[in-house]
C-alpha cells in the first residue's frame, strides 16, 4: 500500500491505539501531539488534536487545523473517535467534511463511521453503542462523562446537520461487496455519514474491504476496531512484530494510573497484589495545593526514593469522592509536575489521556514511534524528544484486570 494516511484523534492515548494496527502490517506510524510535529515522510501519521475537554465550536476548528497542516492529495483519511463517544465527535466531524480542498468533484466526502472495537467488547447495533453487553447510556462510563442525549450515532449525526443512516448487520454479513453497494447508494442520495453496525471482527472487515475502494470520496471514522481491520484489508494479514530490547540502561519503569475508569483502578488493585511494584498514592488534594504542602513533599519524597533505588512503581491517583472532571487536565498537569521533580525512570506505563499528554509534554516528549501492542488498544512506542525511553500508554477503560501487569512484564522482557 503506497498510500499515506493521517489519523486526527481528540486524545493521545486514541491516537496512539488506533495507529498501532499499522505497525503490524509493516508500516511505521508516528503518534504527535506538540504543535502537531510530523515525521517527514512517514506513512502513517496520528496526531492528537487534544480536543476533547473543548467547547464544541473550538474543537471543530483545531481539528481543521491539523487536516490544513496536513493535507495532500491522495491523502486517507481517519477520523479517530472515543469508542464511548467522549468528547464531540459529530461537531468535528461535521468540520472535518467541509474542509474544501478535501472535496471530490466539489462534493463533500461521506463518512463511514463504525465506532465499533469488538476485541474490547464495544459493538454497535442499530447505530448505537452497547458495552459488553449493555447499552452505553446504562454504564458508568455514560453516567461520569458524556455529551450526547443518546449513544445512538445516527441522532448524534443529525445533532450536528449530517445526514445518516444505519447500515444493518444483515448487510455486513453478506460481504464487501454488497456493502460497496449499499454505501454507493447512500452517497448517490446524498447522504452525509453511513453508520456501520459491527459486532464481530467479521463485520468490520467487511465494512474495511466494502469502503476501502472508494478511498479519496470518503473519510472513515472509528476506533482502533475499523482502523485495524482497514490495513489488514489493504496489506493481508499483520505479520508478527520483532520489537528490539526496550530496557537497556535504567531498568525500572513508572506505572502511572491518572484515570478515574473503574478498568484501570481493578488493574492498579492486581498489580499492587502481584508484589512487583512499590505503591505510591497521591490525592488530588495535595496536587492542587502544590509543592509547598506537606503531602506534596511527603509523596515526591516517597517517589524518589523508589526511583532512585531504580524499584519499579505504581503511582496512583486517589479518588475523591465527588471528582470535579472540568479540572481533569489541570490535575493531570500537576501530576506530571509532581512527578518531574521525583527522579527519573526506564520506562513508563501510564493510563488516560489527559496524563499521557502532560506527563510527555513535560519531559520534552513531542511524539511517539510505535512498536508493537501489548493486547489490543494497548499500544508501545519509543518516546522522541529530549528524552527516548520505552511507553505503554493506555485508554483509561480499556483492558481487563492484568492489562497493567501485562504492559509492566512486556517492558521488562
Amino acid at each position: 500500500m503506497t498510500s499515506r494516511w493521517l489519523i486526527i484523534a481528540d486524545d493521545l492515548t486514541g491516537a496512539a491505539d488506533c495507529a498501532i494496527a499499522f505497525a503490524k502490517h509493516g508500516l511505521e506510524p508516528v503518534v504527535a501531539w506538540e504543535k502537531h510535529r510530523e515525521a517527514g515522510g512517514v506513512p502513517v501519521l496520528s496526531v492528537d488534536a487534544g480536543t476533547r475537554s473543548l467547547p464544541p465550536e473550538q474543537a471543530a476548528k483545531r481539528q481543521v487545523q491539523v487536516l490544513a497542516a496536513h493535507y495532500s492529495h491522495g491523502l486517507r483519511l481517519y477520523k479517530k473517535i472515543d469508542s464511548t463517544l467522549r468528547g464531540h465527535p459529530a461537531a468535528e466531524l461535521a468540520a472535518l467534511l467541509a474542509f474544501e480542498p478535501a472535496r471530490v468533484d466539489g462534493r463533500a466526502r461521506i463518512a463511514i463511521v463504525a465506532p465499533a472495537f469488538p476485541a474490547t467488547g464495544r459493538v454497535t447495533i442499530n447505530g448505537s453503542i452497547v458495552v459488553q453487553g449493555t447499552p452505553l447510556e446504562q454504564t458508568g462510563l455514560w453516567a461520569r462523562d458524556h455529551t450526547y442525549a443518546s449513544a445512538n450515532m445516527v441522532e448524534i449525526l443529525s445533532s450536528a446537520g449530517l445526514s445518516a443512516e444505519v447500515l444493518p448487520l444483515g448487510t455486513t454479513a453478506q460481504g464487501a461487496k454488497a456493502v460497496e453497494a449499499f454505501l454507493d447508494r447512500a452517497r448517490k442520495r446524498g447522504m452525509a455519514a453511513v453508520v456501520c453496525d459491527a459486532m464481530t471482527e467479521a463485520d468490520l472487515a467487511a465494512v474495511a474491504a466494502g469502503s476501502l475502494c472508494m478511498g479519496d470520496e470518503v473519510i472513515w471514522v472509528g476506533s482502533a476496531g475499523l482502523a485495524s481491520a482497514l490495513v489488514t484489508a489493504a496489506t493481508g494479514p499483520a505479520q508478527p512484530v520483532q520489537s528490539p530490547t526496550l530496557m537497556t540502561r535504567r531498568k525500572n519503569v513508572l506505572v502511572v494510573v491518572g484515570t478515574l475508569a473503574e478498568a484501570s483502578r481493578l488493574q492498579a488493585k492486581t498489580l499492587v497484589e502481584s508484589g512487583l511494584v512499590r505503591h505510591v498514592m497521591i490525592s488530588p488534594d495535595a496536587l492542587f495545593g502544590g509543592s509547598s504542602t506537606p503531602a506534596w513533599q511527603q509523596g515526591c519524597v516517597q517517589l524518589a526514593g523508589h526511583l532512585s533505588a531504580e524499584e519499579d512503581v505504581l503511582l496512583e491517583l486517589e479518588l475523591a469522592p465527588n471528582p470535579d472532571l472540568s479540572r481533569g487536565a489541570l490535575l493531570a498537569q500537576r501530576l506530571a509536575e509532581f512527578i518531574e521533580g521525583a527522579g527519573s525512570f526506564g520506562g513508563l506505563v501510564a493510563t488516560g489521556g489527559d496524563t499521557v499528554y502532560a506527563l510527555l509534554s513535560k519531559l520534552g516528549v513531542h511524539s511517539i514511534r510505535l512498536l508493537d501492542e501489548v493486547e489490543p488498544g494497548v499500544p508501545l512506542g519509543i518516546t522522541a524528544g529530549a528524552v527516548s525511553i520505552p511507553v505503554v500508554t493506555k485508554a483509561g477503560a480499556f483492558g481487563n484486570a492484568q492489562s497493567l501487569q501485562r504492559s509492566l512484564e512486556r517492558l521488562h522482557r
